[in-house]
């Protein structure tokens, strides 16, 4: 019995070993790969219906340098799945960038209320900063809609609207 156990442990071992992971030096002449760039801040939007669309992407995004890429036709009901949609290369000035992210940071605080219809759409502003614990998430829903919602409520997303908005406005191709 001790020379089976012995014997499968030694095959246990040997065929560990072998599923390791092997590495090599890159070839000295051979650029190391640059670590993708995460977009420091992005707005989306996902209109009515967007439950049928799998390809939606951002409509802006912001890198922490200014440079940006916009996708003007990101949610355009008329651009086939299929194609991918424009995108744009331009900036967005450090000026706007940075009292975006402290009004980004203040609208996060606020309550900007839920409306009871279902399937109105959503814009979301994300901040993802280097560090992971400062991100920020804002999110409207039933964007267009305000019944039922209190006078603070409607003002926070009105301001939202208005914060997006300019944004997307602030962008300069080029």
């Amino acid at each position: 019995m001790r020379r089976t156990k012995s014997a499968l442990m030694v095959l246990v071992v040997a065929l560990a070993g072998s599923w390791g992971t092997a590495s090599a030096d890159p070839a000295p002449d051979a650029p190391s790969p640059a670590a993708p760039a995460v977009a420091l801040l992005t707005l989306t939007t996902m209109p009515s219906g967007w439950q049928s669309r799998i390809d939606l992407r951002p409509a802006l995004e912001v890198y922490p340098d200014g440079r940006a890429i916009k996708t003007p036709d990101a949610t355009a009901a008329d651009r086939v799945p299929s194609t991918p949609p424009q995108r744009l290369n331009g900036t967005v000035s450090p000026d706007v960038l940075n009292a975006a992210l402290a009004e980004i940071r203040a609208l996060a605080t606020l309550d900007l209320g839920i409306p009871n219809a279902t399937d109105q759409g959503t814009q979301i502003i994300d901040v993802m900063p280097q560090q992971p614990d400062q991100d920020v998430h804002v999110i409207l829903y039933a964007p267009e809609l305000t019944e039922g919602l209190t006078t603070e409520q409607q003002a926070a997303r009105r301001q939202f609207a208005d914060l997006y908005r300019k944004l997307l406005e602030s962008f300069v191709q080029g």
